[in-house]
């Protein structure tokens, strides 16, 4: 039987639920054993992909099309596996299956009730992954901050499983805060101790205390939190902040987090940390031999987490490259014709990413022609990529009205249309073409090139394609459709064939790149902004001596 371990949080949101239950889960599965992670959120949405990207960041899709939390982006990075739609449950989901329930009759006339009917629906879910024995542990992140009333019902199963279950299959992690007061100079313990007091009065003791803290926690502070909220001290576990979240698995091992659950859960069969490729990763990550500066073009940079993904596929091509990858934010609403050299000039490498709607496009064509005019690496990712198609049409073909129907429904050139089979749906949630396709590249192409393969499968998640009443007359000037899906022919990949390195994609590479496997794309438009910095640093040099002479 599987293993059940909860990750809760208290004193405030943000702390990293989501980091140290990848980080946990990374140690277990690196000690040989089979680890899944799952998310229960408190919010009522069914899932996130109706949520403007500023309210909760990036919407992370998963190979079955589920439109999920961005927490399982951490899942997969870390343990470079898939997630699926069993992996993130909210609020919305548990009251959706419990009220459709009850309408067909299923409850026979009972009252329907926050504890059973609903609580039950949500012990259901938390041990659905566990039950075929596929995985030796299910780690469940409970969404929220302990204390808040989304939360309960969810604090009220994991109560109920802990008296169900024996005792050492179920485990409470609790990640809380330990703030250093700078005037008094002192680490404060007295928020974790209400935070615990407040998940013991829901009958939910934790465990194992994760205390994220700036300044270490001397075994004077590790014992008093264990004497106030009545854990081992060896179960106090110091989370200092890191440098990036890669070193967390790599901290929580210092501090034998995985001993201890391993220990309490009673599992004997496992074996020492084998967390070579995670270490060669990391030198890679903080010894780089050169830095490129790339620009995210986008609309949402106000939020990070909205383009948490690519930031991370950055990251993960950059260490293969050996690069420091410095993101430098471009806002599309604010790039003109007459700013954009000032604004993208220093540049190495041009990213225009995803995106709905028609706030900031005009700024996003205006840069994706600097780059095709300047042979400046692009790289376009769905919108991105609808984008190198419209610039073109404008500015090569002569289709001056070129665009998408999504911005502009009477264009007299729809280059970028809506499917047909979309057309007819109205309603939001979960009706684009989600999840993973597979798609054929051109032999010698770039994309081949990239791959090394002729096939392989991404995910999408969009409802408008490129318009192939418009393909032989690109081709004939230059774009090439170097990738398309084999049972539809609808175009997958854009290229140049008189550029560098110039590729749009219509689905979203990101959200495959793990630490282990980083996306192709991304590690191929790194190594290109690598050489078109070599070739800048290599002219400015030649300037110089030609000055001297």
């Amino acid at each position: 039987m599987a293993k059940y371990i909860f990750v809760t949080g208290g004193v405030t949101s943000s702390l990293g639920k989501g980091i140290i239950a990848a980080s946990l889960a990374k140690l277990l599965q690196a000690r040989g054993l089979s680890v899944t992670i799952q998310k229960f959120d408190p919010y009522i949405n069914v899932d996130p992909g109706t949520l403007n990207p500023y309210e909760h960041g990036e919407c992370y899709v998963t190979e079955d099309g589920a439109e999920t939390d961005l927490d399982l982006g951490h899942y997969e990075r870390f343990l470079n596996i898939y997630t699926s739609q069993a992996n993130n449950v909210t609020t919305g989901k548990i009251y959706q299956t419990v009220i459709n329930k009850e309408r067909a009759g299923d409850f026979l006339g009972k009252t329907v009730q926050v504890v059973p009917h609903i609580t039950d629906e949500i012990k259901r879910r938390m041990l659905l992954l566990g039950e075929d024995g596929k995985f030796d542990v299910v780690l469940t992140e409970i969404g929220g901050t302990v204390g808040d009333i989304e939360s309960l019902p969810f604090i009220e199963a994991v109560r109920q499983l802990q008296w169900e279950l024996p005792e050492e299959d179920v485990m409470v992690v609790h990640l809380t805060l330990i703030p250093y007061l700078k005037a008094a100079k002192e680490l404060k313990t007295k928020p974790t101790q209400h935070s615990v007091k407040m998940l013991s009065e829901t009958g939910v003791h934790p465990d194992i205390l994760v205390c994220r803290t700036e300044e270490p926690l001397n075994n004077d502070i590790k014992r008093k939190i264990a004497l106030f909220c009545n854990v081992k001290q060896e179960a106090v576990i110091e989370a200092m902040d890191a440098s990036t979240i890669y070193e967390v698995p790599l901290l929580m091992l210092r501090e034998k987090l995985d001993l201890i659950c391993l220990r309490k859960m009673k599992i004997a069969n496992y074996g020492e940390p084998n967390l070579d490729k995670w270490k060669g990763f990391l030198d890679k990550l903080k010894y780089p031999k050169s830095k490129v500066t790339v620009g995210l073009i986008g609309k949402y940079i106000e939020l990070q987490d909205a383009y948490k993904s690519i930031l991370e596929s950055f990251i993960h091509a950059g260490a293969m490259n050996e690069v420091k990858v410095q993101v430098v934010n471009v806002h599309s609403e604010f790039i003109t014709d007459e700013n954009v050299v000032e604004k993208l000039q220093g540049l190495d490498g041009l990213l225009v990413a995803p995106g709905f709607g028609k706030r900031g496009i005009e700024g996003k064509i205006i840069a994706v022609k600097y780059a095709r005019e300047h042979g400046m690496p692009f790289f376009g990712i769905c919108l991105g990529m609808q984008m190198a198609v419209i610039e073109f049409g404008r500015n090569v073909l002569g289709l001056t009205e070129a665009h998408s129907t999504e911005m502009d429904g009477n264009t007299v050139s729809p280059v970028i249309n809506m499917m047909e089979e979309q057309k007819k749906i109205k309603m939001m949630g979960g009706t684009m073409r989600l999840g993973a396709y597979p798609c054929e590249i051109e032999a010698d192409s770039l994309a081949h090139q990239v791959y090394g393969t002729q096939q392989i499968i991404e995910r999408h998640r969009h409802r408008y394609e490129f318009n192939n009443d418009y393909l032989e007359q690109y081709q004939a000037a230059g774009m090439l459709a170097s990738g398309k899906n084999p049972e539809t022919g609808l175009v997958e990949i854009i290229e140049l064939s008189n550029h560098p390195f110039f590729i749009g994609v219509q689905y979203h590479p990101e959200l495959k790149s793990t630490v282990e496997s980083p996306a192709p794309l991304f590690v191929g438009f790194i190594d290109a902004a690598k050489k078109f910095n070599d070739k800048k640093s290599a002219q400015k040099s030649s300037s110089k001596q030609d000055a001297l002479i």
